[in-house]
């Protein structure tokens, strides 16, 4: 779909990156500080600075905010998980780098807010939830293609490397989210005890899967 030319110099109504922006980081102030239902259009267009009616340009309804605002943060996710494998030279610190980074955010104090905000309403909104769990370019297909590429190269010896990728991600994630979300650990738990958990985790891949050595 063709980006609106601006005529005279304006944007269409709806178009303004800025703006869109400026509408989500103001979301993203009301929608952590309180969860999905108790959070109003009018609290986020007051914090947003900007009216009612300028926010339904935007934004059809609260669900399609939501959700632009979990794409965006997950979006921005996705690509620091990217570059936490491709900067790393050896196929151990680069999943040690994943899992790391993968760990702390699960257990951020943001992305427990939103997942306890989804489930509250997945009974009456499964349109959300899916929008929220489901991504073309998520962070199992980035391990994915980073397995593709080690497997290729004789690195990894790996039949499937999607269920391989789920398997790092159910690893690297511990016992932490389920304690964080069901509210039996209230912080983020200590980068030392994340990094611990996940050198384990990579052990542990790694014996499974580690490639011929060169002869």
């Amino acid at each position: 779909m063709e980006t609106p030319t601006p005529v005279g110099g304006r944007r269409v109504a709806g178009e303004d990156p800025v703006k869109r922006e400026q509408i989500l980081d103001g979301a993203k102030t009301i929608f952590m500080g309180t969860n999905f239902d108790a959070a109003s259009m009018s609290d986020v267009a007051r914090e947003a600075g900007v009216s009612k009616g300028t926010l339904y340009v935007y934004f059809q309804n609260k669900e399609d905010l939501f959700a632009a605002l979990i794409e965006r943060e997950r979006g921005r996710f996705v690509a620091s998980i990217r570059n936490a494998l491709t900067e790393r030279d050896g196929v151990e610190d680069a999943l040690l780098h994943f899992g790391t980074t993968f760990c702390r955010h699960l257990t951020s104090g943001d992305v427990i807010c939103s997942m306890r905000s989804v489930l509250g309403v997945i009974d009456r909104m499964p349109g959300l939830a899916h929008r929220f769990f489901s991504s073309p370019s998520n962070v199992r297909a980035v391990l994915q293609e980073y397995l593709d590429r080690q497997v290729a190269a004789g690195t990894l010896i790996i039949d499937d490397t999607d269920l391989a990728a789920r398997q790092f991600i159910e690893l690297s994630s511990g016992t932490y989210f389920k304690l964080r979300l069901f509210g039996d650990m209230k912080e983020m738990p200590p980068l030392e005890e994340i990094q611990r958990v996940i050198k384990s985790a990579v052990h542990v891949f790694m014996s499974a899967y580690r490639g011929e050595p060169p002869k």
